[in-house]
């Protein structure tokens, strides 16, 4: 059983985000002092990318560990109560996760993806953006 009204709930959730988050803003004044430009949530490509570099035809997506279902995450759990709805939700997030990455490959994109862990928790945060500069910068 949920601990708030279906009404509270429904307000926290509409609260929830989906651009501009802390983890898509960190990364993006990380990549910004590396040099790279970029473009933010491009809406001529599928699914708006969360960060477009555009001179190396590259995307860059920020997932939220508990949205996307980040295997071995201990920030991406399955909730006690409905447990079918979020099972569905995050699987169905994933598949599209899947379609939106082969259609944005297939138009001669790369396609890197980050978790929001890596950026909030992770240890080595310097190293995550020499990780994505070395990818962004060899084609």
């Amino acid at each position: 059983m949920d601990i708030w009204s279906s009404e509270k709930r429904s307000e926290v959730m509409s609260r929830i985000r989906n651009k501009g988050t802390k983890p898509e803003v960190t990364l993006r004044k990380a990549l910004f002092a590396r040099g790279f430009r970029y473009r933010v949530n491009v809406k001529t490509l599928p699914r708006k990318p969360d960060i477009v570099l555009p001179r190396y035809k590259t995307v860059i997506f920020v997932h939220g560990c508990f949205w996307h279902g980040h295997p071995g995450c201990k920030y991406a759990y399955t909730p006690k109560s409905n447990t079918e709805f979020w099972v569905n939700k995050i699987s169905g997030n994933q598949e599209r996760d899947a379609v939106v990455k082969r259609e944005l490959e297939e138009s001669g994109w790369r396609v890197i993806i980050v978790w929001e862990c890596e950026i909030r928790h992770g240890k080595d945060f310097a190293g995550l953006i020499d990780r994505i500069s070395v990818d962004v910068l060899t084609q």
